[in-house]
């Protein structure tokens, strides 16, 4: 009889949630997920957030930099410099409205002209890669993005 109240017992307390249990006790909701990054996720985060965007602008039809445009470059040239085994695409991008070898001309003229004021600020040319896409992939109206593929380490320039 005795054996069969404490299995009683325990089976109450087992039913009964555990914050009933307790006053003052309260269930604990699970952890939240944690989110891995891959290396080059991280690199990319550090990158935006440092130097101060991935993305340039430039008036339409045209491939001078802006002043806004010079200071975020600015600050990824510092960033490229402090991290020198990272090598990064510039991607030159036309105007939605040009026809196709236009849209493929300003983007490469605009892609240069970022790598060339990176490797002005100090950024070693084996850092930056070039490209454009005209109209085959279209970027932001009057945008031209700078760091699409961050990766590395950067190439080695061979001795001559």
């Amino acid at each position: 009889m005795k054996m069969h109240k404490v299995i009683l017992l325990v089976a109450a307390l087992v039913a009964v949630p555990a914050s009933a249990q307790l006053p003052g006790l309260r269930r604990r909701s699970p952890p939240p997920p944690t989110v891995v990054q891959s290396p080059i996720e991280v690199l990319r985060a550090d990158f935006a957030a440092q130097a101060g965007g991935t993305t340039v602008y430039f008036a339409p039809g045209s491939a001078q930099l802006t002043p806004q445009a010079r200071v975020i470059l600015q600050g990824q040239a510092a960033w490229l410099r402090q991290h020198p085994t990272v090598a990064v695409r510039v991607e030159g991008h036309g105007d939605p409205t040009d026809t196709r070898d236009h849209a493929l001309a300003l983007g490469a003229e605009r892609a240069a002209e970022a790598r060339d004021y990176l490797m002005l600020l100090g950024t070693p040319a084996a850092q930056v890669s070039t490209m454009t896409w005209g109209k085959e992939r279209p970027g932001p109206p009057s945008a031209m993005t700078t760091i699409q593929e961050l990766g590395g380490p950067a190439p080695v320039p061979a001795a001559g």
